[in-house]
């Protein structure tokens, strides 16, 4: 079973930043993708917004609400996945969850919170 385990969230002024980790365990295989999605107060977490999303080969998405200021990236293990946040504004709040996809199936981290505001 793979777990996610986020870490990095918390409350930041606009124009700050921050960086979000996951970090997977539990599999032999090698993930499909691995993206951040977040979720504004009231919503579904499957029904989130989609921020970043990279593939096992490197491959990149972003959303237009957060391209030039958010990147995704892993490590060299690709067992973990990190979201830099940057120029963060007050929009960018909600839960954010880690989902990752492998030939197992989907999974979801317990989510963590960012909150700007001054």
């Amino acid at each position: 079973q793979v777990q996610l385990v986020e870490s990095g969230g918390g409350l930041v002024q606009p124009g700050g930043s921050l960086r979000l980790s996951c970090a997977a365990s539990g599999s032999i295989f090698t993930f499909n993708t691995m993206g951040w999605y977040r979720q504004a107060p009231g919503k579904q977490r499957e029904l989130g917004e989609l921020v970043a999303i990279i593939t096992s080969g490197g491959r990149t998405n972003y959303a237009d609400s957060v391209k030039g200021r958010f990147t995704i990236s892993t490590d060299n293990a690709k067992n973990t996945v990190l979201l830099q946040m940057n120029s963060l504004k007050p929009e960018d709040t909600a839960v954010y969850y880690c989902r990752a996809m492998y030939t197992t199936g989907v999974y979801w981290g317990q989510g963590t919170q960012v909150t700007v505001s001054s």
